[in-house]
């Protein structure tokens, strides 16, 4: 009996080698527990007022009431802690406490821990020494540690000292977890490899072998292929703008999702921020502008251990309660999906959520997100909302790049998804079921696009992703040079994708079926493909200045026609897509600059031979995106009228 008692009231001191009996006492029932709330009010912490709201909000929300009264700062964590070791008639530990035996933590799993709030900590005689943080759980809990431990005893910790003694122990443990918890089948960490780089090089030198021996037969094979890639592409764009604009029946009822339809969930928002200091008290001023109740509300500020700069900008902000930061520990490897991975561990929410650092949701956002979820099939793993710019004015690049939003985001997307296709995701405004997520592995910490990765991942293993119109605003790269590395890490990661889903093509077919299969081709490989020979294309503006092209001798009038209609054929898809994502009031007079696309595609010329070189010479850089240059921009016009404006 002694080694399922519960262990004294009050803190305990410095516990190794201590006797158990030192510690037991007898255990109260939970018919013979006192309300929490009642302990806090005798403890002089919480009104009357303040409890009668705590348990007004509980009744219709998930969560405990210690957070409820957390969030909405009421009392404090020690207030908690204490108030609970007189509720379980049992002790506390604190930071000051000895550190646990990382050999319990290693047999129950440091992940397991924390999803469970359980930390075993000590071995006294037969019986081990639990420490939780959710102590009206432990029963719940207390079959499976018994399996593992034997005989356990619960003591109580904070959830802070608990991630910290966690932190203070497996610190290495939690580093490698993040950058290896994609399945190496599905992962391009293999991209490490010297042979890798060497099976590139000796392709490109193929290529350009090939074109000095025969150049006649390799412009034309060239072009053939740049054309036949554009065309389809084309044609795929232009059905998606049928099928957007095609009325859709009304969404279907899920028995699913149960987690989400008891209770509104708690949703976690990871927000990774890397060198930018300047945008994080304009950051917290939008995040609290989010309308989802606090209590439910879990906002990570996931910033890398020894960015002093920004971890110093975040200390000078009062966070509320509901935000918090996480510091993600050094390592040689700095990828935003490294540090998402990290901070996913120490999340509470059953919904996971992406934000960029410089963005600016619509307030009621989460509201949709979760009713998104709440109302979709069993299968909805992951809402896409909808990104636009707050400084769409600011010079021609950032109209053009705001066109090219508009078009991605209201038309493209949205029609691959209506007709079955294989969404990539974008790199925010992103939420997932934890579940799903988590049993995926995460995110792939060495793609440098792997929002991309993540949405065909969810597609192979039988998830849905859908789209939503609900807009967040984030600030259009609007500097030439900044835009080129910006789209070439985009490109670079399209290519690294690419290559890993088609390490076994038999197997994505399987998985994909022939339809999206035909879908990530198209969108990789002719993406790709249609930068990197967009020259060849461009050549046939000669035959309109009236000069000869290569090509018009050696295979006739009729060939040359041919190739020029796809090419006229694209250029009119294109401005006709973007004429109609350009519907919304806000966007109406981006119209005009529509024709001057001509002008801003050819960058990403220059950013697709930069990816090339890049994924020969460093296929995991990751060339940051400065942000918190136009922030300004965004406090001339809310976010809630953007969003509705656009649409």
């Amino acid at each position: 009996m002694q080694g399922r008692a519960a262990l004294s009231q009050g803190q305990i001191p410095r516990m190794a080698r201590r006797p158990l009996l030192e510690l037991v006492v007898h255990r109260k029932t939970d018919a013979g527990r006192r309300p929490l709330g009642k302990i806090l009010q005798d403890m002089g912490v919480l009104s009357e007022e303040g409890l009668v709201r705590a348990l007004e909000i509980q009744a219709s929300q998930a969560g405990f009431l210690g957070d409820i009264l957390l969030a909405n700062g009421l009392i404090t964590e020690t207030d908690l802690t204490t108030a609970l070791s007189r509720q379980f008639g049992t002790s506390f530990l604190t930071s000051d406490t000895s550190l646990p035996d990382p050999g319990l933590i290693e047999t129950l799993g440091v992940r397991r821990c924390l999803a469970l709030y359980c930390l075993p900590w000590v071995r006294a005689g037969d019986v081990t020494v639990v420490a939780c943080a959710r102590p009206a759980q432990f029963g719940l809990h207390r079959g499976e540690l018994e399996r593992i431990f034997g005989p356990v005893a619960m003591v109580l910790i904070s959830e802070t000292d608990l991630h910290a003694a966690i932190l203070k122990t497996q610190r290495t443990r939690l580093k490698l977890w993040a950058e290896t918890c994609v399945a190496e089948t599905e992962s391009c960490r293999m991209l490490q490899s010297r042979r890798f780089g060497q099976v590139l090089r000796l392709g490109v030198v193929a290529i350009a072998a090939l074109v000095l021996l025969a150049p006649q037969a390799s412009l034309l094979g060239l072009t053939l292929l740049t054309t036949a890639f554009l065309l389809v592409t084309s044609l795929l764009k232009l059905a998606a703008a049928i099928a957007v604009h095609r009325k859709q029946s009304e969404p279907r009822e899920s028995t699913g999702v149960r987690l989400l339809r008891a209770r509104r969930p708690i949703v976690s928002i990871m927000v990774p921020l890397y060198k930018e200091p300047r945008v994080v008290p304009r950051l917290i001023n939008r995040l609290s502008r989010l309308t989802w109740p606090r209590e439910l509300l879990d906002i990570l500020l996931v910033v890398e251990e020894h960015d002093h700069a920004t971890r110093a900008a975040l200390d000078a902000c009062t966070l509320p309660r509901w935000m918090r930061v996480i510091p993600v520990p050094d390592a040689p490897l700095k990828t935003k999906p490294r540090a998402l991975n990290y901070a996913m561990l120490f999340a509470r929410g059953a919904i996971i959520g992406v934000y960029d650092a410089e963005d600016a949701p619509e307030p009621d956002q989460i509201h949709r997100i979760v009713r998104c979820f709440q109302d979709g099939p069993p299968n909805l793993a992951c809402v896409q909302g909808v990104l636009d710019f707050y400084n769409a004015s600011t010079n021609w690049l950032s109209r053009c790049f705001t066109i090219e939003y508009a078009t991605w985001f209201r038309i493209v997307l949205p029609g691959m998804q209506r007709l079955g296709l294989a969404v990539p995701l974008g790199g925010t405004t992103l939420f997932f079921r934890r579940d799903i997520l988590e049993s995926l592995g995460g995110w792939d910490a060495h793609n440098v696009t792997e929002d991309a990765d993540l949405g065909i991942r969810l597609a192979r293993h039988g998830y849905y992703t859908q789209l939503l119109d609900t807009v967040t605003l984030e600030e259009a790269n609007c500097r030439a040079i900044p835009w080129v590395k910006q789209r070439s890490r985009w490109l670079k990661g399209y290519a690294v994708t690419w290559l890993v889903h088609m390490r076994a093509p038999r197997q994505l077919w399987r998985q994909l079926g022939a339809w999206r299969f035909f879908g990530v081709q198209v969108l990789f490989l002719g993406t790709l493909v249609q930068f990197m020979f967009a020259p060849l294309l461009w050549s046939f503006w000669l035959i309109l200045a009236g000069l000869s092209h290569p090509l018009q001798e050696a295979y006739g009038g009729g060939v040359m026609l041919g190739f020029f209609a796809v090419f006229l054929l694209s250029e009119a898809v294109t401005l006709s897509i973007g004429f109609l994502a350009l519907r919304g009031h806000r966007h109406r007079h981006l119209r005009k600059w529509l024709p001057t696309l001509h002008g801003y595609f050819p960058l990403a010329v220059l950013a697709v031979y930069k990816a090339l070189w890049e994924l020969i010479s460093a296929p995991f850089y990751w060339d940051k995106t400065a942000h918190g240059e136009h922030e300004a921009a965004c406090d001339s016009v809310t976010v809630a009228q953007a969003g509705i404006a656009a649409r």
